[in-house]
């Protein structure tokens, strides 16, 4: 039985690698990317004319117009990260195995949580940074989602970094996120559950070397995931202003397309 054992703890050594070799090459957020940003604000929107501000002359209609510069500003900035997960995700063990229709799924409703969970670590109480440095305030969030949404938001920053994850261990907690397989419209939901568990394994055994003094540290670490689903949900709730005031802004395609925010009069028939 010994061979045995061995050969399920190689399996396992061989995910965590895996893995982690994926997250390094496709993650902006890890420890080497981002010890040195330089943070600079949010650019501020194109000076208006004097024939503007007579349109704008109401209040709704200016914070309007500052909201679609904002999620404008925040689509370009998070863009980027949406190709790097799509990239992450085909070497995640058992995902390219998939049916297309359900690697679509999990990437289009895991992306936003799977970018909370890297972006966590440049969060604080008053700020968001973008891996380039680029930063978006609390007051800044508040305009484009509302008080409460942020809230949830920093709250799950501030306990997800509290647990002191190191980037293999965040790259095996974003594959355990990837492979969620009770998404809305998933079909193989045995496969995606018996990869899942094989990560889950392999971050619990990852934990418990790097953490051996915290042995509830694992526990709480899978409390996230319930937490991190919730704000997704919310997060798509919040898009659906999007959907309705799609004509109003310019949003990068790939952003429109992952969370299904139409670009076009056809894409709405």
């Amino acid at each position: 039985d010994q061979s045995d054992a061995e050969t399920k703890q190689l399996a396992v050594y061989d995910v965590i690698l895996t893995v982690s070799q994926a997250h390094h090459a496709n993650c902006g957020y890890t420890e080497d990317n981002t010890r040195n940003l330089v943070r600079k604000p949010l650019s501020l929107p194109p000076p208006s004319s004097p024939e503007d501000n007579e349109v704008a002359s109401s209040t709704a209609e200016s914070i309007e117009q500052q909201r679609c510069w904002l999620w404008q500003q925040f689509a370009a900035n998070i863009t980027p990260s949406v190709q790097r997960v799509v990239e992450f995700a085909k070497r995640v063990p058992g995902f390219s195995d998939l049916s297309q229709d359900d690697q679509l799924i999990l990437i289009k409703i895991g992306f936003f949580e799977i970018w909370l969970s890297h972006v966590a670590r440049l969060t604080s109480n008053t700020s968001l940074i973008f891996d380039d440095g680029t930063t978006v305030t609390r007051q800044q969030l508040e305009m484009m989602y509302d008080v409460d949404f942020v809230s949830s938001l920093l709250h799950f920053a501030n306990t997800f970094n509290a647990l002191a994850l190191n980037d293999t261990e965040l790259g095996l907690f974003s594959a355990v996120v990837l492979l969620t397989a009770d998404r809305p419209g998933i079909m193989d939901v045995k496969s995606i559950e018996h990869h899942q568990d094989k990560l889950i394994e392999a971050l619990k055994v990852q934990v418990g070397r790097n953490h051996a003094s915290e042995p509830q540290l694992f526990s709480s670490l899978l409390i996230k995931l319930p937490e991190l689903r919730n704000l997704g949900v919310k997060h798509t709730a919040h898009l659906d202003w999007f959907r309705v005031n799609w004509a109003k802004l310019t949003l990068p395609p790939l952003f429109a397309e992952i969370f299904d925010i139409p670009k076009s009069e056809e894409d709405l028939q």
